[in-house]
């Protein structure tokens, strides 16, 4: 009963951030929600997964990340399925009444799009889910130094796409 309630606890807790993670990662909603509900099975099946563990955002979005990964992987090479997922548009966002944040809105959705799957995942990691580049680099096994070029290269990539449309509405 107690590792229910805490499958419970960590699903009320992070369902949420991981979903919008796997979202603006996979680019699809389906396939989000099969690794989410991928994660939670294998979490019921084994909830020692969980023991030991300091950052449990951290670790969950690692888990989460590598099914991903390995849903990428079993469809084909990475490399073109990345491609293939950034170019589909997804709503990420919410639906905004105001035309400019509108638009807005849909411009940061395409520019998120072009970037490449790995500093996608790391901007939005840092920008919507404040985790620290210690944390990314551990949930992504990657390098804090990796994950911060990967977050700089995005947001220079995104300042620079975004650059005519911040203009235009100032």
């Amino acid at each position: 009963m107690p590792a229910e309630r805490n499958l419970e606890r960590l699903y009320d807790e992070h369902a949420q951030t991981l979903f919008a993670f796997l979202l603006n990662f996979t680019r699809n909603e389906a396939d989000t929600r099969d690794l989410l509900q991928e994660l939670f099975i294998k979490l019921a099946k084994r909830p020692e997964l969980l023991s030991g563990v300091r950052e449990e955002r951290a670790f969950l979005i690692h888990l989460v990340h590598n099914l991903a990964i390995d849903l990428m992987r079993r469809r084909g090479t990475r490399e073109k399925n990345y491609e293939q997922l950034a170019g589909e548009m997804v709503a990420i966002f919410a639906p905004a009444l105001n035309p400019d944040e509108k638009a807005f809105r849909q411009a940061l959705t395409e520019a998120l799009g072009e970037l490449p799957a790995d500093q996608r995942a790391v901007v939005h990691l840092k920008l919507w889910e404040g985790l620290t580049f210690e944390q990314i680099a551990e949930a992504l096994e990657l390098s804090p130094n990796t994950a911060a070029s990967r977050y700089r290269y995005g947001l220079d990539k995104l300042r620079e796409r975004l650059r005519p449309l911040y203009e235009e509405i100032k």
